[in-house]
């Protein structure tokens, strides 16, 4: 097993085990739970095997339905964010997506944040939205989109930030 597969299995089980045990016993308000578990996704390096990708995404989510008893809402947002990351990594990152040399420890902030929070807030729109499944609570929906979003966008900005390897 190579570096990066010993560290892609490692940030799995790692963020699988923070999500299940800690995180998700944590409710703010009623509206803000955390969801980091998504770093995995966001992080995964962009030259591996896309299917291998997607079926890891789609096992990341259903190891918290499975853990959380959520029938499968968790594998249906992991599944469509990873689908669509390509296409906001081209607008987020430009030409060094098309050349496939993205280092987040080397990107702007402003590239990362961008990146970060688009697909923070699909994945939790999606997620929430399956999860209550009613048109006649889309101000809850939109609340919880919202403020988890926000706070799941500002651990991951936090851990990032503490984990990536600077280079000088």
């Amino acid at each position: 097993m190579n570096n990066l597969a010993l560290t892609n299995s490692i940030r799995f089980i790692f963020l699988v085990l923070i999500q299940a045990l800690i995180l998700n016993n944590i409710n703010f308000m009623g509206y803000i739970n955390p969801y980091i578990y998504i770093l995995f996704i966001l992080l995964y390096p962009i030259k591996n095997n896309r299917m291998l990708f997607l079926f890891l995404s789609f096992l990341l989510g259903l190891t918290l339905d499975l853990f959380l008893d959520s029938g499968g809402v968790h594998a249906a947002a992991s599944v469509t964010i990873a689908y669509i990351r390509p296409l906001f990594l081209k607008f987020s990152f430009g030409t060094s997506y098309a050349h496939q040399t993205i280092k987040f420890s080397n990107t702007e902030f402003g590239q990362r944040f961008s990146y970060l929070a688009l697909l923070i807030l699909i994945h939790h729109l999606i997620l929430f939205n399956l999860e209550i499944f009613a048109i006649s609570q889309l101000l809850l929906i939109a609340k919880k989109t919202l403020f988890s979003g926000l706070f799941t966008l500002f651990l991951c900005l936090i851990i990032q930030s503490l984990f990536s390897k600077t280079t000088s």
